[in-house]
């Protein structure tokens, strides 16, 4: 929708020239034509008079110049009161410099000399010509041919020759090449050179545009040369305006100076046709106290408007607004459009309008508490207003609506072509309030400065505000929930082409606060549709004691949830320690790295993809996928879906023996999960424990570590992780560097360095070999690791138990 600005001006432009063209030949034709037409009767005001072929004439001149002449066809003078009668009367003025060649007409005019009134008594005829050759001749001739008189009848004037005062009760119309008019009385005072037209003032402009003016009543004065109208009403195709006064306020030539409209000046706009059965919804409406217009040249040029008083300007479609309003009143009754799709509106306490050459509006000055909102809850539009008093984004679903506006104490407003607004910039500082009514939630955006560049169709299109931007977010009606606050040194705000924001963009030194959540990052981006925010430029995110860096972290502002890619490094601190835990017991540090990580905030889970790793002490876990849960010390690893050893999960734990000796024991295997409450490691998928000495393969194997007061107990202030117990089942394989036994399963107890097997591999009994011995069966064999003893029991029928020695 256009600016409503570029409309006023024309309408106040025409409305000014005709109305001074109207009052001016009112003017002239009391004030002169009139006043010198029947000053006296003729015997009595010594003027020269002659008897003519017509009848009679009266003419009267000053240095050689005739200022007018009144002809007669009959004049009849009575004895009984002095009382004379003209009859068919032609009075032709032409003025001091014999530029003028005014004509009045009229078939009967009466004198009555005790009262020094001159009356017509029937209908008066008066045409207003400009003679520019006149003041070439010494004396007046009638010009060579007419040029647009302005023509004026009315009927019962009544002149006052002692006063020169006139006035007429009845109908005035006038009649210019551009326009016609008429007026219901007029009383001319001719002492203070004011014009009072009554009542029923109205004005019909034919071109440039087709415009109607009506008033309730007019005072044209002299000295002020200006005209006042009360009630006045403009109204021109699908446009109104109307205040509850209007002064115009002339140069000497009678051409407009300025206009000046005060108290309740209203405006309204309707939208054009889209079809023969479809009207348009586009439509605005504005007002505001007083209204002040400046202009140049004989057109009447508009230069400057000024609108100050809770100016407030509104529109029905999706399109802008701006205005101006010291104390906002709220809404305004601005005309008969419907309220429902009113969602453009505004208010501040001063606009001021410059024009360029051909009354073209090319910047807006707004003062006072100046407010732009766009507004999406009922069809979606944009506005800008300002208000002292308390100060939203659209998007497809009725839950993702937004509602936008922006309030700075001053904007300059750039308009193209007059009639789209291209840029603007705030003075003072500035806000953006974004607010969600189906979420409840509320944004406000903050810098020392704003600049806004617009669309086609008057919606901002895009927000840059520095150095101190600042936005802050909450939850509508929840007072006891924490804000999320970002600053920064600047930022940019996105807008869709149907009106809401699409993104808001940060630079410089990003900080992000979102309760326990804190960011930072040299770059944020925040989207509206899926409600992210994307930190580059090293960013680092700490929450609940896990601090997270990556090249990229994507944050949803909704669920919380984080996405974190290139280079991940998390560190979990602030731990306590756990009694009662096993390998991720200890109170130090916890750290994963990855290419990326999935962070959820309920439950606190994170999923690591990508060489992940994650460790404790000398604790590590190695995988493609690790899932990790803060609040139970959980983690669950995943191997790659080749299947290759670069693919597997690999565990590496260190045992401390009695002696405080560290020998590290390293576990691979296709998937682990573990829980640290329990101490338990669960391994499947093939399994593969390398110690010092021993290796063990199984299709699975769970391994069972010490608490951590029990390894500080057997192996003093070591590492939490401590292996108590394995039991590895499916195709078990023990190898030693001089021995080699299989079965089905296997228990290790780390207490006394242990192997019990049991089961064959093909559902026979387990078998040890040694190459110097040879073959050992049975159905439990169970061996050490730092001694040559086996120990071989068979079935509970007829137990045996052998004893070999093994050279080593």
């Amino acid at each position: 929708m256009a600016l409503p600005f570029s409309r006023l001006r024309r309408w106040f432009a025409l409305g000014a020239i005709l109305m001074i063209a109207t009052v001016a030949g009112m003017y002239f034709y009391a004030r002169w034509r009139v006043h010198k037409v029947v000053h006296d009767i003729p015997a009595k005001i010594g003027l020269d008079i002659q008897q003519t072929a017509e009848g009679f004439s009266i003419s009267k001149s000053i240095e050689g110049r005739t200022l007018f002449t009144v002809s007669a066809s009959k004049a009849v003078q009575f004895k009984g009161g002095g009382r004379a009668e003209l009859h068919n009367v032609k009075i032709v003025i032409y003025g001091k410099d014999a530029g003028r060649f005014d004509r009045i007409t009229g078939d009967d005019f009466e004198y009555d000399p005790a009262s020094g009134n001159v009356s017509a008594t029937g209908t008066v005829l008066i045409d207003l010509e400009a003679n520019p050759e006149g003041i070439q001749h010494s004396d007046q001739t009638a010009p060579a041919q007419t040029r647009d008189p302005i023509h004026l009848e009315t009927n019962g004037l009544v002149f006052n020759r002692n006063t020169g005062n006139a006035s007429a009760t009845g109908k005035i119309v006038f009649q210019t090449p551009q326009a016609s008019g008429s007026a219901v009385g007029i009383d001319y005072v001719a002492k203070t050179g004011t014009m009072n037209l009554m009542s029923s003032v109205a004005l019909d402009v034919t071109r440039p545009q087709a415009l109607r003016l009506n008033a309730d009543h007019g005072l044209i004065s002299k000295q002020p040369r200006q005209v006042a109208l009360t009630a006045v009403r403009l109204t021109r195709e699908r446009q109104q305006l109307q205040s509850d006064q209007a002064t115009f306020f002339l140069r000497e030539d009678n051409t407009v100076d300025r206009i000046l409209a005060e108290g309740n000046v209203r405006s309204e706009f309707h939208g054009r046709k889209a079809s023969n059965s479809e009207t348009s919804n586009s439509g605005a409406h504005g007002r505001s106290d007083r209204a002040e217009l400046f202009l140049t040249g004989t057109r009447n040029q508009l230069t400057t408007a000024i609108l100050s008083g809770n100016v407030q300007l509104a529109s029905g479609d999706a399109a802008s607004r701006v205005s101006a309003g010291g104390q906002n009143t709220g809404e305004q009754n601005l005309g008969s459009g419907d309220r429902g799709e009113r969602v453009a509106e505004a208010s501040a306490g001063r606009v001021t309008l410059h024009f360029a050459g051909q009354q073209i509006l090319q910047t807006v000055h707004a003062e006072g508490g100046v407010r732009l909102a766009q507004k999406k809850s009922q069809g979606g539009a944009m506005a800008m207003s300002s208000s002292n008093s308390s100060a939203t984004a659209s998007a497809p679903t009725k839950g993702d609506a937004q509602d936008v506006e922006m309030t700075a104490p001053v904007m300059d407003f750039i308009v193209k072509n007059g009639r789209q607004l291209e840029r603007a910039e705030t003075s003072g500082p500035p806000q953006i309030v974004i607010t969600q009514p189906g979420s409840n939630q509320k944004t406000v955006v903050t810098a020392a400065k704003f600049k806004a560049k617009f669309t086609e169709k008057n919606r901002l299109g895009m927000l840059h505000g520095e150095p101190d931007a600042k936005i802050v977010s909450n939850k509508i009606g929840a007072p006891g929930q924490p804000e999320r606050v970002s600053t920064s040194q600047m930022l940019d705000v996105i807008f869709r082409p149907e009106g809401g924001v699409a993104s808001i963009k940060q630079a410089g030194g990003v900080s992000y606060l979102d309760g326990t959540l804190k960011a930072w990052a040299q770059r944020g981006e925040y989207t509206a549709t899926d409600q992210l925010l994307v930190l580059s430029g090293s960013p680092r995110v700490v929450d609940n004691g896990m601090t997270t860096t990556a090249q990229t972290i994507r944050m949803n502002r909704t669920t919380g949830d984080a996405i974190a890619e290139g280079n991940v490094k998390s560190t979990y601190s602030d731990l306590k320690a756990q009694p009662d835990g096993g390998m991720l017991a200890s109170s130090d540090p916890i750290h994963v790295t990855s290419r990326s990580m999935t962070a959820h905030r309920s439950p606190a889970v994170a999923v690591y993809t990508g060489d992940a790793r994650l460790w404790q002490n000398a604790n590590v876990v190695e995988a493609p996928t690790l899932q990790f849960d803060r609040d139970h010390r959980s983690l669950v690893a995943q191997a790659g879906a080749q299947g290759s050893m670069a693919q597997l999960v690999s565990t590496v734990l260190v045992q401390v023996d009695k002696n405080g000796k560290a020998t590290p024991v390293t576990i691979t295997s296709a998937r682990l999960n573990y829980t640290d409450a329990e101490r338990k490691i669960l391994l499947d998928g093939g399994v593969t424990t390398k110690g010092s000495d021993t290796t063990l393969t199984a299709q699975q194997m769970t391994v069972f570590l010490r608490s951590r007061s029990e390894s500080r107990a057997v192996a003093g202030p070591g590492t939490p992780g401590q292996v108590e117990r394995i039991v590895a089942e499916g195709k078990v394989v023990i190898t030693q560097p001089t021995r080699h036994a299989s079965g089905d399963r296997l228990v290790y107890t780390a207490a006394e360095d242990k192997f019990v097997l049991t089961g064959g591999s093909t559902g026979g009994t387990p078998s040890i070999f040694d190459a110097e011995r040879g073959k050992i069966t049975g159905d439990s064999l169970t061996f050490y690791r730092h001694d040559d003893r086996v120990l071989v029991e068979g079935k509970e029928t007829s137990p045996t138990v052998t004893r070999t020695q093994v050279a080593r």
